[in-house]
């Protein structure tokens, strides 16, 4: 079928609309009724072309959480068919039930053709946006089709050829569709049949992988009407119950139940909690005989339409039983453990990287400089039992020019100034291992894309090497940048991007955590044992530390530099930093707020009596908990600086325990 002509693609359109038979005897039916529904209840004008719309990033974020789930059940399903498609420049798009794009395998050298052709992720392909397109009309009729070239309502996407199946849920809902598409094909629509098995299949197993996913308390029946891929590749599957009543199905699963009962398809009720009975000639009580120790020519069924199947019965994934008592959280890996002194923001984080750690997800890591994102990367290492290495890079620290070869290595002679031996990469280094890619948002376009290769792939090529070398890697990467805002503005790849946060950990910066207190006092302790004198601990309990964790660091390195006088009171004991030797910056901080001044002249009697220093805590605290322990507040309402404010609640606390933020 050659591609046609402006002209004639709306003529044939139109006369199609006004009752005509097409010019093409050869239309597939489901073709023609995507374009009836394009000109009657969409009312598209086939000589109105639109380009591919790709929706905003935002918009597309709340489409792949929304899809989360079933992208993370499918992607290894789409990786192994765009593999077995490899050379043959197809693209596959899983898009959601809304027709929007929300995972894509394609090659990287072609993205700006994809994009522009809606390829690509983001891309929105509802019929009453784009037309007639085969993600469209799939979700349309429910049934897997091809759209080929001039199939197309609209002329602007007559060059390409479409060929999508639809995925559906375990309660028979079309959840998803998987299209297999090309840029250019050729001009026979028959050259797609193969695409179209090919997407059929893989649509398939992906359904089954989601059920066996959700259904580990329940019987799992699977079918095949062939002994031989019975236990390998089934039909179909459902899942029984303890009541013998269906809880869910895969949509071949649906057709064959319907077919059992003698239903109509289109007319079909919800088979949703009907007993097993209702369709075969067993009942829960047989699922037993049909396990895997017998074998799969004596696994034989009858449905109640007299057909006959082959079946594999999986019993359910019995739960441990639940002990009477609230038993404890369990406790934090060591390495995770010592980044927390008790604040419950960072300890929610903390477990959460607990259950990550073992996963090999790519993780990234969010946060203000200096929050300890390395410390995080590293912990996570610590506590996945990785036995390879853990390498670090800094994407920003490094040329440009010696990034490449530095992340992929090169052989010997690959370059003037290199190594006469070759180097290996950071990342065949980290083989086995984790690599943290520190400030990923700095790596340069051109590398990004071959990182995404490696990431996709699982391989890495030297600098000069014409054969890739396999490698065993968990990549955890960091930046203080947003980086969904450095992909709206070009500068990084969005596919890496949902690449590597698999997994996302937001640090929250120093000022927000309530444990300050106590990390200055093991720091301390891990420089080895300092005392902090009161004023010294209220001006660094005051400070805002925007450089965080590294500048917390640094202050105390270099107060202990400077402290060489023993305690007084014990000289055998700690030494003991005072305010004279903290930086001079926090210094001049403390003696300000010293010298400070209400900055409003009348107070309500509460507010008064919370203004003593250390006659009246109970009023202190009193303020404190009408502020809902927000420290910014109090202190406005006294008319004092923040450190004052934290200078008496040091005072306090020898007297009672009070719980107070940071907040405004």
């Amino acid at each position: 079928m050659p591609l046609q002509s402006y002209a004639s693609h709306t003529q044939e359109i139109e006369a199609f609309g006004l009752g005509y038979p097409t010019g093409r005897g050869e239309r597939d039916q489901a073709v023609l009724g995507s374009w009836r529904r394009c000109i009657d209840h969409h009312r598209l004008d086939p000589a109105q072309t639109c380009e591919a719309y790709i929706v905003p990033e935002s918009q597309l974020r709340i489409h792949r959480e929304e899809s989360e789930s079933l992208i993370r059940i499918a992607r290894s399903g789409l990786e192994r068919l765009y593999q077995q498609l490899k050379g043959l420049d197809y693209v596959l798009l899983l898009a959601d039930r809304h027709g929007v794009a929300v995972d894509f395998l394609g090659h990287q050298a072609q993205a700006a053709d994809l994009r522009h052709a809606g390829l690509y992720l983001g891309a929105e392909w509802r019929e009453d946006r784009a037309g007639t397109s085969a993600v469209g009309a799939c979700l349309a009729t429910g049934e897997a089709l091809v759209v080929h070239q001039s199939d197309h309502f609209d002329f602007t996407h007559t060059q390409l050829s479409c060929t999508a199946a639809p995925i559906y849920d375990l309660r028979g809902e079309l959840a998803a569709v998987l299209d297999l598409s090309l840029l250019k094909s050729p001009a026979e629509r028959a050259s797609q049949n193969l695409a179209l098995n090919l997407v059929v299949a893989a649509a398939r197993r992906v359904e089954l992988a989601n059920l066996m996913a959700q259904s580990r308390n329940d019987w799992v029946l699977r079918f095949s009407q062939s002994p031989d891929f019975l236990d390998v590749d089934p039909d179909a599957a459902i899942s029984i119950d303890a009541r013998g009543r269906i809880r869910a199905t895969t949509h071949a699963g649906a057709r064959a139940l319907v077919a059992a009962a003698g239903l109509d398809w289109r007319k079909r009720p919800s088979l949703i909690g009907q007993p097993l009975e209702h369709f075969f000639d067993f009942d829960l009580a047989h699922l037993p005989q049909l396990r895997r120790n017998r074998p799969a020519q004596e696994r034989i069924v009858r449905a109640r339409d007299g057909n006959i199947l082959f079946a594999h019965a999986m019993e359910p994934q019995r739960a441990p039983a639940r002990s009477l008592t609230i038993s404890a959280p369990q406790p934090l890996p060591a390495a995770l453990g010592a980044l927390t002194a008790g604040d419950p923001a960072m300890n929610a984080l903390l477990h959460k990287a607990a259950r990550l750690a073992p996963q090999n997800l790519p993780v990234l890591v969010q946060g203000e400089t200096g929050a300890g994102k390395e410390f995080l990367a590293r912990a996570l290492h610590a506590a996945s039992g990785r036995e390879g290495a853990f390498i670090a890079i800094n994407c920003a620290a490094i040329p440009e020019a010696l990034l490449e070869s530095e992340l992929f290595g090169y052989l010997p002679g690959s370059w003037t100034g290199g190594a006469s031996k070759g180097r290996q990469g950071l990342i065949e280094a980290a083989h086995g291992g984790t690599l943290f890619l520190d400030e990923i948002g700095d790596m340069p376009l051109g590398l990004q894309a071959k990182l995404l290769r490696v990431l996709s792939e699982s391989q890495v090529t030297p600098v000069g090497a014409h054969a890739p070398r396999r490698v065993d890697l968990r990549v955890v990467s960091a930046s203080h940048r947003a980086l969904a805002t450095l992909v709206e503005a070009g500068q990084f790849r969005q596919d890496l991007l949902y690449r590597l946060n698999a997994a996302e950990l937001h640090l929250p910066p120093l000022r927000q955590r309530q444990d300050l207190a106590a990390m200055l006092d093991r720091l301390l302790a891990d420089l080895g044992g300092y005392h902090l004198e009161e004023p010294a601990r209220a001006a660094l309990l005051a400070h805002r530390w925007p450089g965080n964790l590294r500048e917390l660091s640094n202050v105390l390195r270099y107060a202990v530099a400077l402290c060489h006088e023993p305690d007084a009171a014990d000289p055998g004991g700690a030494q003991v930093i005072a305010l004279s030797h903290l930086p001079d910056a926090l210094q001049s901080a403390a003696a300000g707020d010293a010298q400070d001044t209400p900055a409003t002249p009348a107070l309500s009697a509460p507010h008064a009596a919370a203004r003593s220093e250390s006659a009246d805590p109970e009023a202190l605290a009193q303020l404190l908990a009408q502020c809902q322990g927000n420290v910014s507040e109090v202190a406005r309402l006294l008319g004092v600086n923040r450190s004052t404010v934290h200078r008496r609640i040091q005072r306090m606390l020898g007297q009672r325990q009070v719980h107070w933020g940071d907040g405004g």
